[in-house]
Order: structure tokens, then sequence, then C-alpha cells
């Protein structure tokens, strides 16, 4: 303590300096204008650069998790195709090549979405000139999104799981049952599905995923999870309840499947 004391009473007469430079600014600074305006002007642009490079910082460190994200996205989507590639049985089907190339995947981002709706959209940022059309299943890492309703140049337009006219078949993981996932437009989180029958012994907490028959989806993409099973009013089907795997308040990446022998599939259905 007694050598600091020492070095300040050294310089005293530079500290002295100091506080005497620094009052004669601030007189010169409060009472002229022009040299005021011109101190506070440099002061915000010295203050607006040094925002800007923690802006900047902050960003770059974001962008490092994002991608981080993203590559983690790409390799479950990569673990997914190459488990969809591989015939069921090579010895049996040899010449199967039906899940060897039926899928193709791109994906893009979210650039707007709506969930307070009855009918809610989302938009991407990929469009025709991308390869994105019309019917392309879109789902990301959580689950089940929705599906491509319009398409431009330059965007597309995506139909929400959140929206109370899509239907996307389903089953139940655990018991290969069959049935239809649909909004009933209240609550953003939670769908229903319909369409099985009463003597279907559930639980809950089984998953409800994706169950290939529809074209549009491969098989075994998640939805949701069963939270409530009941009577319900019709006579033939359970009311069930889901919870939706996907959380479509912060959706920002997606995925986009192609069934490439969709058209063929839609020829043979006999509904067409």
């Amino acid at each position: 303590m007694q050598r600091i004391l020492l070095f300040l009473y050294r310089i005293r007469a530079f500290l002295l300096f100091v506080v005497l430079e620094a009052a004669a600014i601030s007189l010169i600074v409060s009472n002229n204008s022009q040299q005021g305006s011109v101190f506070f002007n440099s002061a915000n642009q010295l203050s607006g650069n040094i925002l800007n490079t923690q802006s900047n910082v902050f960003d770059y460190f974001s962008l490092v998790s994002v991608n981080k994200a993203l590559l983690e996205k790409n390799t479950v989507l990569l673990q997914e195709l190459e488990r969809y590639r591989q015939p069921a049985d090579s010895i049996i089907i040899p010449l199967d090549t039906l899940m060897a190339s039926n899928y193709q995947f791109k994906g893009a981002k979210i650039i707007n979405n709506s969930i307070n709706l009855s009918q809610n959209f989302l938009t991407i940022n990929k469009g025709a000139k991308d390869g994105i059309k019309e019917g392309m299943g879109v789902f990301n890492e959580e689950g089940v999104v929705g599906r491509v309703k319009g398409v431009t140049k330059n965007f597309a337009s995506v139909i929400s799981l959140l929206h109370t006219e899509l239907l996307v078949s389903s089953k139940i993981e655990s018991s290969e049952v069959f049935g239809s996932t649909k909004w009933d437009g209240r609550d953003s989180k939670k769908a229903k599905l319909l369409y099985v029958p009463r003597h279907v012994d559930l639980q809950v907490g089984d998953k409800v995923v994706t169950s290939g028959y529809n074209a549009v989806f491969p098989e075994g993409i998640p939805i949701g999870e069963i939270i409530e099973v009941a009577q319900g009013a019709e006579t033939n089907y359970l009311d069930i309840t889901i919870e939706l795997a996907t959380d479509f308040s912060r959706v920002s990446y997606v995925y986009l499947v192609e069934n490439l022998f969709e058209d063929e599939l839609q020829s043979l259905d006999p509904s067409n």
C-alpha cells in the first residue's frame, strides 16, 4: 500500500494535468454547441462501432452453434437415408431398389410461420428453382411439420400440421395400429389421432409416427406421443389426444422429402 501511495505521489503532476484537461474538455463541450456536437457524434460513432463489433462477435459464436445443430441434423438425416437405402433383405429381394431410391431430401429455412390461426401456414426460402414441388412432405429433427402447398420460383408455402384440414397417415409405433393425425384447432402442442378402433389396447406414452402409407412421408418420422385416451362420442373409434413432437413456436430449419414414385403409386389408387 505504501508503495502505491509513493508511486501516486511521484506522478502527482501528471495526474493533476489529466484532471485539468478533463475539466477543460468538459467545459468546452458544455458551453460550445459546435464542439459539443462533434464530441457527441464522435462518441456515438465510437460506441456504435463497439456495439457493432460486439454484435458481430456474438453472431459469430451463434453461427457456430447453428452450424453445429445443422450438422447434427444432417448426420441424423444421413443415417436415416442409409437405412432407407438398404433393402430389407438383400438375399430374398436382391433386385428391390425401391427403398434405395424412393425418397429425395432437400433442406430449407423457415422465413415465416403462424401458429395462432385455425389454418396455419409456413413459408420457406426455397422454391421451384431449388427443386421444391407441391405435395412434398416437410419435417425437422423433432418430427412432422407439414406439406408443401404452393411453390413460386424462389419460395414455397407449407400447410402446417397446425391446420384443421391436413390429415397425416399415422401409426402407433408399438402396435402398428394405423390412424390419421389431425389438428383440432385448439392447442398448438396437441392433436387428435383418428380412426383407431375401440378394441385396440393403447397406453399413455405410446409413440405415434408416420405410417408411410400416403406416399408423402417415409415410415417412422415422429408425430407425437399419446397423452389421453377416452371412449369418445363415436361408437367405433377411440378419442385419442397426442402431444405433438414438433414445437411449432421455434421451428427454423426443415427438411423436405419427395417420394419419387408418388405419381406411379397414386395412379394405382382406385379412389383417384
